[in-house]
């Protein structure tokens, strides 16, 4: 090591972490933030015997944190970078063959590994910053371990801050733990009590006014997420000390943006740094001496039930405002101000999520199908992979075809691993090659994975036409990027496919529908979303939707592409499905039908259609008509008796005998009344016919026949006349007789071989009702002289004898004269 470097808290640890390496090939590095690890532990192994000439990678697990890093370092050795020590990050690659410590990014180490497994020309790997535990830089030391055991003489060397070293020590059998006590100048807390009627930015606002005017330095400012630095920002414009600058720090910032940030104010100037939770770790921000923490991050959170992946706005973990709050004593003493009182502290959970246990899986299980691992309890992984994530991302790529039905590796599946891509984004560059469209794809690939390119708007359509015309580094590298991909995808480059038809290949599950105001979306997972009603793509009948932040249920479209309709049909022909259903429209009294065409939770099409389903009809009609009332049927005075017959008996003798009334019968009308309406669509066609039918099945022949001798539908009067009997009426079976026709009747009449009395209603020769009664005979010897009395003044040419039991039945009356 180069004797001209300033003394670091780390350089008490290094001869212990030499020691270990030497010794054997795995090690655990825990030092606290500012001890100096990132930049001198790469360079202190520089003169290790068992490097030889090989390169040394170190893993972090941001962009800026790579180029700073590597930019600090190189200035240690008095270089340049891209001499002894270089970088590689997505889009910006700084080596050269002097290069023999390389600072990549988690995601790009994962492709390295994966093009060669044995790691060639490598003599360590060092993972630092392991506390943040991103899912590639789990993903990456599961795999490194494994490639380990072709390996033997590899070095891994885990460092972090906050993470619990044992445990990682057990994960590399049992690996030396080697600590750093570290040196941080002593920080002042000051918790501030939130105001729960102010918006966020304003309370920060105040807050750094108030530090700005009370304290020396600079300040460093944590904020959830750019929209919040960008109003934080427009508020104080104006409002701060002339010598004070506002630098906003984010990830989709370019390099030029973010190496601003991290500079050292100017000789006499301070600075204000609006930063993400980016600047927690890896960055060592010179002159800040006052932390203003908002206490909230914003994390990306998978929903394996609809396969989306939203923005969440969370609290801070406790190990994370740690981390915020010993930014403010790196260089000399300093004070934290955090909004939120101090007894919230306790409440907050100790560490952050690991990714792993929160995201989308999709590209590792890709990642390590490739690797030729379809379980990953194989892999040393810290925390295994939830089986809900895995179970899904194994579905999503065997629905792109990039996994067999055993979880293998497929030909297609190679080609979407072949490039450093999410599967959903792969398949969509694999698919537009064979279009010859692959460019316009693999731009919208890098559209929709870097933030800010193109503008912010909503539109990617438009965001597509800016990115191809804007100007600038960053841009520039963004369209060398996506040249470079759709190269790797076979394809050509003069397509003219529209971005929505593109895109919907990657998000099938995300093709929405305008649903009811404007703005309202549903996706085709079955989930709601909206837009801005202001914003241009609002009124679209059809967006795909790449972008959604907030809850499921409320969420906020960030980035769509309109889609036209038969670019779905075009697309998704094979998923479209086609149904006619039936339902029951109350107000016609009749069976409607409607043919509707759907792409998963999406209504393609919705209209009239005929009803070719006279089984099914048949069906709701009768289940209409139980609801409406059977009574209400058009059933003939006949078939209703045959009804009220055969319940009399079901009531009288006993369930042998079936129940045929409304209510009874309404419950299984499918059985009976189904059958007999087949073919119909409207109440209204049923008749008498239709009803008989269904009696038929309720009442066979030889049942009928049976009623029949215990339940005759008539009665035979004296006078030789048939009167029915009703079994319906109330207190029956009753007739309703003129009382002349029962003259000479010694016996009351019976049913039911003569168990079951009829009710007689008697009536008058005008018909109208004079007495009822259950026993003739003593009727006769009964009150039937005093009705006999009324009835002679009321009628007088009807004969009323003395004795009726001994006169002679008559339907008439008396001959005039006599």
């Amino acid at each position: 090591m180069p004797s001209a470097m300033p003394s670091l808290p780390i350089d008490d640890a290094l001869p212990g972490l030499n020691a270990a390496l030497a010794a054997g090939p795995y090690a655990v590095l825990v030092a606290p933030p500012g001890a100096g690890k990132t930049t001198r532990v790469p360079i202190a192994l520089l003169d290790a015997p068992w490097r030889g000439d090989r390169r040394i990678i170190m893993l972090e697990p941001r962009r800026l944190a790579a180029r700073a890093a590597a930019g600090q370092m190189a200035r240690l050795l008095g270089e340049d970078i891209g001499q002894t020590i270089g970088y590689r990050v997505r889009m910006d690659t700084r080596v050269s063959a002097k290069t023999r410590v390389e600072i990549v990014t988690e995601g790009v180490f994962t492709r390295m590994l994966l093009d060669d497994p044995e790691l060639t020309g490598i003599a360590a790997v060092i993972f630092d910053e392991f506390h943040e535990r991103s899912l590639d830089g789990d993903l990456g030391l599961a795999l490194t371990l494994d490639a380990a055991a072709l390996r033997p003489d590899l070095r891994v060397l885990v460092m972090s801050a906050t993470i619990d070293g044992a445990r990682v020590a057990s994960l590399l059998g049992d690996a030396p733990v080697i600590e750093s006590l570290g040196r941080t100048f002593p920080v002042q807390t000051i918790h501030a009590e939130p105001d729960p009627l102010k918006r966020l930015e304003d309370q920060v606002t105040d807050a750094v006014l108030t530090a700005l005017r009370d304290h020396q330095g600079s300040a460093l400012v944590f904020l959830p997420g750019q929209g919040e630095i960008t109003r934080v920002a427009e508020r104080l414009t104006g409002r701060v000390p002339a010598n004070t600058d506002i630098a906003p720090l984010f990830g989709q910032l370019t390099p030029a943006e973010q190496d601003r940030a991290i500079r050292p104010a100017e000789l006499g100037r301070r600075k204000i740094v609006l930063a993400t939770s980016i600047a927690e770790t890896s960055l060592t921000i010179d002159g800040v001496r006052i932390v203003i923490d908002s206490g909230f991050r914003r994390v990306p959170v998978y929903e394996p039930g609809t396969g989306l992946t939203t923005l969440d706005t969370r609290r801070v973990s406790r190990a994370g405002a740690d981390q915020r709050r010993g930014r403010a004593g790196r260089t000399a003493p300093g004070i934290c101000i955090r909004l939120w009182n101090e007894g919230q502290t306790a409440a907050l959970a100790p560490f952050d999520t690991p990714e792993i246990l929160a995201a989308d899986l999709a590209s590792l299980v890709l990642d390590l199908a490739n690797w030729g691992v379809s379980d990953p309890a194989s892999l040393p992984f810290l925390d295994p992979p939830p089986a809900p994530a895995w179970t899904e991302a194994t579905a999503l790529l065997k629905r792109l075809d990039a996994l067999d039905a055993g979880g293998h590796l497929t030909p297609d599946g190679k080609a979407l691993a072949a490039l450093p891509l999410h599967p959903r984004l792969a398949h969509m560059v694999i698919a537009a090659a064979a279009e010859d469209d692959a460019l316009t794809a693999a731009q919208l690939a890098v559209l929709t994975s870097e933030r800010g390119l193109g503008g912010d708007g909503t539109d990617l359509t438009h965001r597509l036409d800016r990115f191809r015309r804007e100007t600038g580094k960053r841009a520039a590298d963004a369209r060398s990027l996506a040249q470079r991909w759709a190269r790797l995808a076979g394809g050509g480059m003069g397509g003219n496919l529209s971005a929505g038809y593109h895109l919907a290949r990657a998000f099938p599950d995300r093709v929405a529908q305008a649903a009811g105001a404007r703005g309202r979306f549903r996706l085709a997972n079955g989930r709601q979303a909206s837009l801005d009603q202001t914003d241009a793509l609002a009124g679209q009948p059809f967006l795909v939707v790449t972008d959604v932040t907030g809850a499921a249920a409320t969420g906020r479209i960030r980035a769509a592409a309109p889609l036209a309709r038969d670019e779905i049909e075009d697309l998704f022909a094979h998923r479209i499905t086609a149904t006619t259903s039936l339902t029951y429209d109350a107000s016609s009294a009749s069976v409607r039908a409607r043919r509707t065409r759907q792409l998963d939770a999406l209504k393609l099409a919705d209209e009239p259609a005929p009803v070719d389903d006279p089984e099914a009809a048949a069906g709701l009609l009768a289940q209409a008509a139980a609801r409406r009332g059977l009574d209400l049927l058009p059933w003939s005075r006949d078939q209703a008796a045959w009804r009220a017959r055969a319940t009399f008996l079901h009531t009288t003798l006993g369930d042998e005998w079936p129940d045929l009334s409304a209510q009874a019968l309404g419950s299984s009308v499918d059985d009976w009344l189904t059958p007999a309406l087949f073919g119909l669509t409207k109440l209204s066609e049923v008749t008498g016919e239709h009803l008989r039918t269904a009696l038929d099945l309720l009442l066979p022949y030889a049942r009928r026949q049976d009623i029949e001798a215990l339940l005759p539908s008539h009665f035979t009067a004296p006078t030789g006349n048939g009167v029915p009997i009703d079994y319906a009426v109330e207190g029956g079976p009753a007739i309703e007789i003129r009382v002349q026709e029962l003259f000479g009747l010694t016996r009351h009449p019976t049913i039911a071989n003569g168990r079951i009395r009829l009710l007689l209603i008697l009536l008058s020769p005008a018909h109208r009702p004079i007495q009822t009664t259950r026993d003739l005979p003593g009727f006769w010897t009964g009150s039937w002289a005093d009705v006999a009395r009324e009835l002679k003044g009321r009628y007088p040419r009807h004969p009323w004898p003395d004795d009726p039991a001994k006169a002679r039945p008559t339907a008439r009356a008396k001959p005039r004269g006599t």
